[in-house]
Parts: C-alpha cells; structure tokens; sequence
C-alpha cells in the first residue's frame, strides 16, 4: 500500500527538484502492485542514522489519486495528529464502513434512474466541440499536453465579499450556486453569445454520512449544461442553475466513466477541459497548517489536475472573505490572456453586485465585459470630429471652384494626350448642355456618366463592360435609367431597347458654348443632399443592390482623405481601379475636386464597403511595424467605427466583433429596396450606424484588424462577393442545390448537386449571368451534398477540387499556332503542368493571383513588353490569350 523513502538535499534548488519530482512523476507509484502512498523523509545535507529529524528536514506524503480525493485530506491530516499526539488512532464505533464496503454498495446500486436522467440531459448536446474561448493557440487531437499551466488569484475587496455573501443569504441561494451562476454568464459573454454551454465540476460523493470519515477516491466529475437564453434576467438564471445542479446533484453517484458511455462517437469530451468548483474553509486544506510540537506540515500545490482552463472560487467563513483562482493550461493560453480573462471576471462581479445600476433585472446579454480602459480606447479611436474651413458643396461646384483657381493645371492625361482643368470643364459643359437640351435628363434621373451628369443634377451609375449583356440589361432596368452613355467600343454591348448615347460624337467638334447655356446650367438646382451616384454591391438573394451616395457623403469622405494626407494638389493620381469598384470614383472625381493631376511613394490601406461611400478606415503602412499583418486601421475624420457582439452590444479588445460605421460617409439606403435599408441599419444613441458584416478585432493600440465576415460574403481579388447571389444563379440551371466557396483565397469552387448535368453548361451560364470575377474557376457535381444532423450544407465535409482533371478532361486540346505553343509553355513553366489544355482558364488550372504574375512576367520577357494584367484576366485561357495579343504584335 505504501512507499518510505529517504533522501538528502543540500541546497534550495536541489530540494525544489525533488518536490518536482514528486508532483509530477507518475512512475513513483505502482498500482499493479498496490502502490499508491509514498512518505518520502528528505533530510538537510545527510539521512540520519537514528531516524530523528533535525531543523530544515522535511517529510513528503504524496498520495495517488486513484485511492485519494481532496476531502480525504482532512480525514488523513486529522488521524496524523491523533497518532503523533496520543500514538493510537481514535476509532468511530459509530463507523463500521470500508472504503471496499462502500464500491460493494456502488455496485449493487440501481443505475436506471441516473442512465436515463443524464442521457436527457446531454441530448443533442455537442460534447466534443470545445467553447470559442479566447485561446492563443489550437492543440491538435494528436498534440499531447506539457502540463505547463498558470494560475492568477484575485481576491474580492470587503465590498464585494459583503454584497455577494448578502445576495445569497437574502435570497436564500447557495454560494456555490450563485458562484456558478455568474461563471456562466461571464462563459456566456466569453464566447460572443455562446448559449450552449457545458462544464466540468467535481463533486464530493459523499452523500452519506459514514462515507465523510473513509479515506478513499469517492469524489466523481459531472457535466453540468447550461442552455440559457440571452434575455433572462440574473436572477432567472439562477434559479434555472439552482435546478440544474439540484437535479444533476441527485444523480452525482452515477460514474464519469458510465456517461461518457453513453457517447461512444465522442472520443474527446471538451467539457472535462473546462471545470468549476466552489471550495470553503472547511473543506479546503492549502493554508491548513498541522503542528506536531515544533513542526510544521503544510500542503504542496499539485498542477497535474489543472484542466485547460478552470475557475475556483474560495470562501474563507472565518472572515467572510472570497478569492478567485482561474487556472490555465499554457498550451493553449499566454499568461497576459489569462490576465485578462481574470480582470474581465472580476469585473462582471463589480457590476453583478457592487455598481449602482440594476444589472441583476437586465437582460444577461447587456452585462459588459468591456474594461474601464478599453471604454476610453474606443473613445479615443472615435474622436475623428473635424470641422471643415468651407462649406460642403455639390460634386461639379467643388470642381468649377478648382478649375476657376487653376484653369491652366493639368487635369487628365490619356494615351499621351491631355486635358487642362479649363479643357475639361468645356467637355463637360458640351456634354451636359446635350443632355439637357436633346434627351431632357434632369435632376434626380438615374443615367450613366460622371462630372456632366453631376452638373446637370443626374446621378452617375457605372456599367462595367465586362459584365455579360443579360447582366447589363438587369441593372439598367433595375435603376430606371433613361439614357446610357456608352464609348464607339462599348456601344454594341446593350440591347436595342436601351437608349444610349455615344460620347464621342459631342467631344469631337467644336461648339460654342452661349450666354443662354450657361445660364441654363446655372439655373439646375442640385443640393448637397441629392444623390450624387449609385454604386451596385454584391447580393445574397441573387439580385445586386443598388447603394445610393450623395453629394455630403462624396464630397465629405474626399475631404477626409485630403484631411489624412492621403493624397493633395501636388499630387498625380494613377487609375487604375475598373469602373465596378466605388475607389474609382475617388481616382476620378476626388483627384479632380481637389485640382491633383506622386512621386513620393506612401502605401496605404484603406477599405471600406461602398455603402460608406469610398473608405471608412485607413491605415499607412510601416514595413517595421507591419510585418505580421496589416490592419485596417483607425476610422477618417468624421467617421466613428464600433465593433458589436452578436447582440449588439460593445465588444472587447482582442475579441471579434461585427464592425458598425456612422458618421459623414454612411449612404442613403438601398434604391427601391427598402427591406435591405432596415436590414443595413441600426440606431445606437441616436446615431445613424451600418452594419457592414466585417468581423474585427481591436488591439491595445487602438487599431482594427480584419478577422473574416459574420456571414457568406467574400473578397476575392479585391472584389466583394456574395456567394449567395452565385448560388441563385445556379439555381437557375437544372440542377437541386449548389453551394459555393472561396478556395486558397484564389479561387471560387462551386460544388453543385445533380446526376445528368454537365460542367460546360454550368460555366456557359454563370459566364452569360455573371461579371467575370463572379464566375465560379472550378465545379465539382456531386450526387448528393453532405449535410450536418440538422439537415444543412456541411461546408467542413466538402472534398477538394481535383485541378487537375481540367487537364485530364481537355488532353487533346493542343495549341495550333506559333504564339499558342509559346504561351503554352509558359503556363506550364508558371504552373508546373505538363501540356496545360489552351481552352481551359487559369483558374480552372489551379492558378492562383501569384501564378497570374509569373505568366504575366515569363509574357513580357518573351512575347510581349506592354501587356497589361487585365489582358490576362479578361482572356485566362491560352487561346483567348493568344487571340488577344496577336493583333498587338501586328501593329506593334
């Protein structure tokens, strides 16, 4: 049963390594041979040889766990004192059980009631699907544990002790079970709204009263789960915790080891990582000291049992006084997370039962995890109030303003060809005056253009050329436009039904522009709250949304930018961004407007969606201090940016939240489509806030980092997709369900579900209903798509695309022509494919945008010097390519 050995140390450090060893060294014991007590005697320099202990001495007994819990200490310490003093043991007459009497008595017992009480329980419940806590890193399944842990104690103030002991004993409520009760809320806000949760916590098991003088292991780990609801107030979810352990308690005596059982597909149950317990002074054993004359035995902290994360809260009864310890494994956390985790507990505490406002009626959700210092962080990121030295005008008055101060300053240059800012304000006002004169457009038209269209009150609505023909009849249609302004090479692109106007044929003769016409102009009256252009966002029901800016928002989100430095009137602006990206209409009408026609070269990041009209964030890059990642930054001037639980309440640093944007920039809704507006927008003080669907997180700096979105929307090269509008697209097709995702951030795959459809047709309508970026690289036709247990796409259980069937599928598509062997040769040289088929686009290939590059540099080393990237994406295929650049070689 028991070990006596004996040792010697010299120093402090040497006698740390032996109490080292005998907390963490499972080889000390034996169980096969019974082994399972150990009194290890360490004498000061040299074992003794008369077995009389001297000063510094020490006496280690270590027990196993298998026959040894924590209330047995006390049992054990107790009868150690009796020997020592009266040199017999005291026997209890009354006691007449065995630790073996009482596994007799387990085994006999009747387990129906407890089988069939936590099979209940635990239905439904996801045991192997660990809590979203705020870890540092992941342990994989294979990983083992170091056992390298920390602890962080805090203790509660007189205060806090007082009206947490008052609370309980009013309401008549256990400590523990008011404990407990405030530990799922703070899991709760944890885990951004988790409601779901289930834990570990030890009970005695001794729920006899001849079991409470046995040494033995009786001590069992029950899953306690907690399903609440986020609108309960405090004090209904304490009675719901009061019942649940009440019931749970009752079935206690039923085996750890018999309700994982019960689970046989859980190989890995979470809930033992994550574990409660509630510990008073009389059953806690750590600072209780055993005197035998002049020596002293205390008790050595053991870390072999800290679970990955654990909360223990201590009541001293002799004084009243509460301490917490929340214990962590460091695989999985850093020590200043759980720092962390420890303040924000402590604080939901204060506010549960020391701040002045009514928390406990609240609604749980409402609690704050928020620190003191993070409230003056945000408030601080959000001071970004500017006033302006002049009044914000219209779009084409700020223009006429610049071209009045500078009529002489380059404005435009194209092709080797330029225009002044006084030349450019002529074109503009041909343009208009025909608009208005020969196809009466007016304020408040929806039409196609930019400045001509601003300055005679219409609202500029870019079509990409791009887009296929059906794609651009939609949009027509779906913003009412009368008038179309197309280029000699786009105008062949719509159908004969859509008035279109050629651009060219006003610009290329001279007109005289009359008193009389510049009094018409004059006399449009356009304000600064009309809108001033309509941009279309991705839609998840299938359908684009139009987002409408105005003249405040435009001319205001420019003024921002100039205000950040981002670029001024010394600067030259390069665009470069296609005409279906909202940052174009910065390149254009910002750099106009702020009379810009660089050369020292700043990068910067800027985002934003377009319903905030160009940015809201920005950030210059510093290749120092951004190495790791580079985040999105701080809100413009005027802006304000709030990260938002999924409850709408203020999220923590370090913790992902949906980004939420007001200020000077924020859109007027969506055109005609007033149920995505009320969707798009919330009111928080009264102040007018866009839900952007971007999940961020703040840092201790004040900084936004992009963590992914809330939802099924992407950005691929640059471009924000809803797949939800792919989906529906397919949908079309005779096919009975699809689902589409971003693959290796480069390509979109679509995995459809249908037994006699072929991959061409589905590609051949996505290319006629979609722009180009939109049109899925790869499909993948499944009889059937893997679903979750509740009948949904299971996206984790979607195989691989297979790249390299494309090339298996086109193995007789061989080039034909001199130019098509030596592109081929370069895809295959850029994407390390033997004989790349030329029919099939990069993408298919397995390309990625880094792969895009290589081809486009082996192209200008051995084909051609001036191709352009956006030649490669609008032809990816060898053949496309090909056709492409033949006639540049020709005239060049």
């Amino acid at each position: 049963m028991f070990i006596i050995t004996e040792s010697s140390y010299e120093t402090q450090e040497q006698l740390n390594g032996i109490i080292e060893n005998e907390k963490c060294n499972p080889q000390l014991f034996d169980l096969t041979q019974g082994l399972v007590f150990r009194c290890h005697i360490v004498y000061y320099k040299q074992i003794s040889s008369n077995n009389i202990l001297s000063d510094n001495d020490i006496i280690i007994f270590n027990f196993h766990h298998a026959f040894f819990d924590y209330p047995s200490m006390n049992i054990f310490l107790y009868d150690l004192d009796q020997a020592y003093k009266t040199g017999q043991l005291t026997i209890d007459n009354d006691t007449t059980l065995r630790y073996i009497d009482y596994v007799v008595i387990e085994r006999q017992m009747s387990m129906t009631g407890a089988n069939m009480f936590w099979l209940d329980a635990l239905h439904d419940c996801k045991l192997d699907q660990s809590l979203s806590l705020p870890y540092d890193r992941y342990r994989l399944s294979t990983q083992h544990r170091t056992c390298h842990t920390t602890s962080i104690s805090f203790d509660f103030d007189q205060d806090l002790s007082h009206h947490f002991l008052l609370y309980a004993s009013s309401n008549y409520i256990k400590h523990k079970h008011l404990a407990l009760a405030t530990y799922f809320i703070f899991l709760f806000k944890l885990t951004n709204g988790e409601k779901d949760l289930c834990i570990g916590m030890t009970v005695d098991n001794r729920y006899r009263d001849d079991l409470k003088s046995i040494i033995g292991l009786f001590e069992n780990v029950i899953p306690l789960r907690c399903q609440l609801d986020p609108h309960w107030s405090f004090q209904y979810l304490l009675d719901y915790v009061r019942e649940i352990i009440t019931n749970s308690t009752k079935y206690s005596y039923f085996p750890l080891q018999h309700i994982l059982n019960q689970h046989p597909n859980v190989s890995q149950p979470t809930f033992l990582d994550m574990s409660f317990q509630f510990l008073s002074s009389m059953t806690r054993s750590d600072n209780k000291l055993i005197m035998i004359d002049d020596s002293q035995l205390t008790s050595i902290p053991f870390a072999m049992n800290i679970n990955d994360f654990s909360l223990q809260i201590h009541h001293d009864l002799n004084i009243n006084q509460l301490s917490c310890t929340i214990n962590a494994s460091l695989d999985l956390f850093n020590v200043e997370t759980i720092d962390n985790i420890s303040q924000r507990f402590h604080s939901i505490l204060k506010q549960l039962f020391t701040s002045v406002d009514d928390q406990m009626n609240e609604s749980i959700y409402k609690i704050p995890l928020t620190l003191p210092n993070e409230g003056l962080l945000m408030q601080s990121m959000n001071n970004t109030q500017v006033s302006f030295p002049s009044l914000v005008t219209c779009i084409h008055h700020e223009f006429v303003c610049q071209v009045m101060k500078y009529p002489q300053k380059l404005a435009v240059e194209l092709d080797e060809q330029t225009l002044t800012y006084c030349e450019l304000l002529y074109y503009v006002q041909v343009l208009s005056l025909t608009l208005l004169n020969e196809y009466h457009v007016f304020p408040g038209e929806v039409v196609i253009g930019i400045m001509a269209i601003e300055m005679i009150g219409g609202v500029y609505c870019p079509l990409s050329p791009r887009d296929p023909q059906h794609r651009l009849h939609a949009l027509v249609q779906q913003t009412q436009s009368r008038l179309v302004l197309v280029h000699w090479l786009t105008k062949n692109m719509l159908k004969e039904d859509i008035i279109s106007f050629d651009i060219g044929s006003v610009l290329t003769y001279e007109y005289v522009i009359s008193d009389i016409d510049a009094d018409r102009l004059s006399n449009v009256t356009v304000t600064v709250d009309d809108i001033a252009y309509i941009i279309f966002t991705s839609g998840s029901t299938g359908i684009p949304k139009p987002a409408q800016l105005g003249h405040r928002n435009l001319a205001q989100s420019i003024r921002s930018l100039v205000l950040i430095d981002l670029f001024n009137k010394r600067d030259t602006v390069v665009q470069i961004a296609r005409c279906s990206f909202d940052i174009h209409i910065q390149e254009i009408i910002g750099t106009i407007i702020i009379e810009s026609t660089t050369k020292n070269c700043h990068i910067w990041n800027l985002c934003g969606p377009a319903e905030t009209t160009l940015q809201s964030l920005f950030h210059q890059v510093n290749s120092i201090n951004d190495g790791q990642s580079i985040p999105l930054g701080k809100p413009l001037p005027n802006y304000r940016c709030i990260a938002q639980d999924n409850f709408d309440q203020p999220q923590t640093v370090h913790s992902d939240g949906e980004l939420l944007v007001s200020g000077a920039g924020v859109f007027a809704g969506y055109l005609g489509r007033d149920d995505l507006s009320a969707k798009a927008f919330i009111y928080i003080n009264d102040e007018l806030f866009y839900r952007t669907g971007d999940l961020v997180r703040m840092d201790n700096n004040g900084l936004l980092h992009y963590q992914g979105r809330k939802d099924h929307q992407i950005k691929l090269h640059g471009q924000r997709i809803e797949l939800g509008e792919i989906e529906q697209c397919l949908l079309r097709t005779p096919i009975s369900g699809c689902v589409v995702i971003k693959w290796n951030d480069d390509h979109l795959v679509a995995y459809v579900q249908s037994s006699n459809i072929d991959e061409k047709v589905l590609r051949e309508h996505c290319q006629s209903q979609l722009p180009p970026h939109m049109t899925p690289s790869f499909f993948v036709i499944l009889d059937k798509l893997p679903l979750n247990p509740n009948g949904k796409i299971d996206r984790k259980l979607l195989p691989p695309p297979n790249f390299l069937s494309a090339v298996a599928d086109h193995s007789g598509n061989v080039p034909s022509t001199t130019l098509e062997q030596q592109l081929q040769q370069i895809f295959s040289q850029a994407l390390h494919i033997e004989s790349p088929p030329i029919d099939v686009p990069l993408g298919q290939l397995g390309g990625t945008s880094l792969d895009a590059i290589r081809v486009l540099a082996l192209i200008r080393q051995q084909v051609y010097t001036n191709i352009d990237i956006g030649l490669l994406f609008t032809n990816p295929s060898i053949r496309q390519l090909a056709t492409a650049i033949e006639p540049l070689l020709i005239s060049n």
